[in-house]
């Protein structure tokens, strides 16, 4: 027994009996002649297969026989006798009848056949492009259900007061609104396809006194795709997809899907390789972001205008129907892309990527220069350290994204002193209207690139350092206490720092240690608090002095100032004001593996550091004293200076 008999007398009869299969469903398949058994029985094995042509009465007994309650109809579009038989046989029997229509694919043009404008506005909810809507402004409210009818929908009305006035309080005005008396001939129609540059023309069936025909081969010539609104009584039913949809819901069917994560490189359909190409060619339905589906326009293909992750993954869920899903992404698929998530979202899916070409290999080919050595970051919608890469490398490559992230770029460059760094910006890569700028960053600053850009700087002074130990005198200080070079070299190298750590310096006078830590931890972040204002403006001048744009200032007393931080993986305690206690324990709060190194000079705050080691859940307790002198020169000789001692006391926060 099944629940599925098909009427597979045509290519999309097939597609869905392979479908049914692939998903585990074994349903009875009737075909009329031999050669249709034939091409059945060359890719399926679980379906049973009737040949022959059948009366009325046949399907009759044959629904009854195979305990059928779903049968579908995908006979050929002019076997008007077939349909008319099953339909009968259906309602002899008491089983639900589906009709399957074939993309109606006409020489002049491709149409969309849908009942009511409802329909057709569904049917435009799930595309992008433009479109003239020629459906009367009677109909007009019911475009109002796509969220950005006011940019895409053109209205074509009659030229009434009564309805000029109704389709302005809608919303419809300038040169959205289009008021004339029909009918049109084709010129006039393509005309105003191009002008505003439809991708839809939404039309009744008018017939041919209404102009039908010459709306039909406008749409054509314009690349313009017609959505029918009233189809033949005859050619009523469903699309492959719908079909799918509605057996997949009936009979439960969670699809087996195979989703392509694919790489579309620039946006310029050109940039696509062949391999993304096809992979679109045999999706079901293409997903991404606006600018992404304009790209794969050529295919017409369903689409869905998402980017989100579980968006994406709660859409496909609801929709069983779109078995070969292709999501698109920008560039290429392992360059700050969205595949990454992607993959996590598709844990049981047969999920393929296609890579793409990304900006960096792009924009480095324009400019004829290699990329082998290029450091490679992004600013586009998040934090990066874009002045520490600078620093450390000759040959820094960025996404910016908006023009004013690229305008403060600029300005951040010149602020930390690389305003003689050359940048060569590329705008709309790929695009008609690309364009490669190259220049400083004052020469670039009011520059008018665009949204899509891309950089590649230049600093020939580049400096790669990879030990700490800047010299005392490297520093402005004025009366402000500073950890001196040799304190500041072992206390980093107890600290343990990683080049994304996230550090706190507390108490950090002049920021000589919170500075060393930004140059080290080039791809993290410092959180230099100091609660003297003198102080905080010497950390401020020497941030910009070190160009460590890494390196935050906190003005206030700890711990308070602290409260807002994110979690510190690294603490560095230089000044605790007789709040050693309340600081360590926010920041095992904070995180209970805080690695964290205190600086004593008085012997009572080396008492109170000794309480909180033995006080508070951490491991890994280690105490060294440390007694630097210093040679100065005192007339023809040189003579030790001796300094404080200073303990540095290090642990690790333990995991309870």
């Amino acid at each position: 027994m099944s629940r599925v008999l098909l009427f597979a007398g045509t290519t999309e009869g097939r597609e869905l009996a392979e479908f049914l299969e692939r998903q585990g469903v074994v349903c009875d398949v009737c075909v009329a002649t031999e050669y249709g058994q034939q091409l059945l029985d060359e890719k399926m094995t679980g379906h049973r297969i009737h040949t022959g042509r059948l009366t009325r009465g046949d399907m009759s007994g044959l629904i009854r026989s195979t305990g059928a309650d779903l049968t579908v109809d995908a006979t050929h579009p002019y076997a008007t006798v077939v349909s008319d038989n099953i339909r009968g046989a259906c309602r002899d029997t008491g089983c639900t009848y589906l009709r399957l229509l074939r993309d109606v694919q006409e020489t002049e043009g491709q149409c969309v056949f849908v009942e009511t404008v409802e329909e057709a506005v569904n049917y435009l909810a799930g595309t992008t492009g433009n479109i003239l809507a020629a459906t009367g402004s009677k109909e007009l409210e019911k475009y109002t259900a796509l969220p950005d009818y006011k940019e895409r929908v053109f209205a074509r009305i009659l030229s009434t007061r009564e309805s000029v006035e109704a389709s302005v309080s809608l919303g419809f005005q300038g040169k959205n609104l289009i008021c004339m008396q029909g009918p049109f001939g084709e010129e006039l129609n393509y005309a105003m396809l191009k002008q505003v540059n439809a991708r839809f023309l939404v039309t009744k069936e008018s017939g041919k006194t209404g102009g039908f025909p010459e709306k039909m081969r406008a749409a054509a010539r314009a690349g313009a795709r017609l959505v029918v609104v009233g189809r033949p009584a005859e050619a009523a039913g469903y699309s492959a997809l719908v079909i799918r949809r509605i057996l997949c819901r009936e009979l439960s069917i969670a699809c087996k899907r195979e989703v392509s994560l694919v790489g579309i490189g620039m946006g310029n359909p050109e940039n696509m390789t062949i391999e993304a190409q096809m992979a679109c060619q045999r999706a079901d339905i293409l997903i991404g972001a606006g600018r992404m589906l304009e790209c794969v326009s050529c295919f017409s293909k369903p689409v869905y205008q998402a980017y989100q992750p579980e968006e994406i993954r709660s859409y496909l869920e609801d929709h069983p129907e779109y078995e070969r899903a292709a999501i698109l992404l920008s560039g290429d698929v392992g360059f700050y892309s969205g595949a990454k998530k992607l993959l996590g979202c598709f844990p049981q899916e047969q999920v393929t990527l296609y890579s793409g070409i990304s900006s960096v290999v792009y924009l480095c080919a324009k400019l004829r220069t290699s990329w082998e050595d290029v450091k490679l970051v992004s600013i586009h919608g998040r934090a990066q350290n874009l002045t520490g890469a600078v620093r450390t490398h000759k040959k820094v490559f960025a996404l910016v994204g908006k023009q004013d992230s690229f305008r403060q770029m600029c300005l951040e460059l010149m602020d930390y002193g690389y305003e003689d760094v050359t940048i060569s910006v590329g705008c709309d890569l790929s695009y008609p209207e690309e364009k490669i700028l190259t220049g400083t960053p004052e020469a670039l600053l009011e520059e008018e690139v665009g949204d899509l850009t891309a950089v590649l700087i230049e600093n020939s002074r580049a400096c790669a350092v990879v030990t700490h130990g800047v010299e005392d005198e490297c520093f402005l200080r004025d009366q402000v206490p500073m950890t001196k070079s040799e304190i500041r070299s072992i206390s980093l190298s107890k600290l343990g720092l990683e080049r994304g750590s996230c550090i706190y310096d507390v108490g950090a006078g002049t920021g000589s240690v919170a500075v060393e830590m930004a140059l080290q931890a080039v791809d993290g972040q410092v959180y230099a608090i100091e609660k003297k204002p003198e102080a905080v403006e010497l950390i401020r001048r020497n941030r910009k002095k070190f160009g460590v744009s890494n390196l935050k200032i906190v003005e206030g007393s700890a711990p308070e100032a602290m409260e807002d931080l994110p979690m510190p993986t690294h603490v560095f305690i230089g000044g605790s004001s007789g709040n050693l206690m309340a600081i360590m324990e926010l920041v095992l709060k904070k995180n209970q593996e805080a690695r964290i190194v205190i600086n004593a000079i008085a012997l009572e705050t080396v008492a109170e550091a000794l309480r909180c080691v033995k006080t508070l859940p951490v491991e890994a307790v280690d105490i060294v004293a440390v007694s630097v002198g210093k040679a100065r020169e005192v007339g023809a000789y040189h003579m030790m200076m001796g300094r404080n001692p200073v303990y540095i006391i290090s642990c690790t926060g333990t995991r309870r």
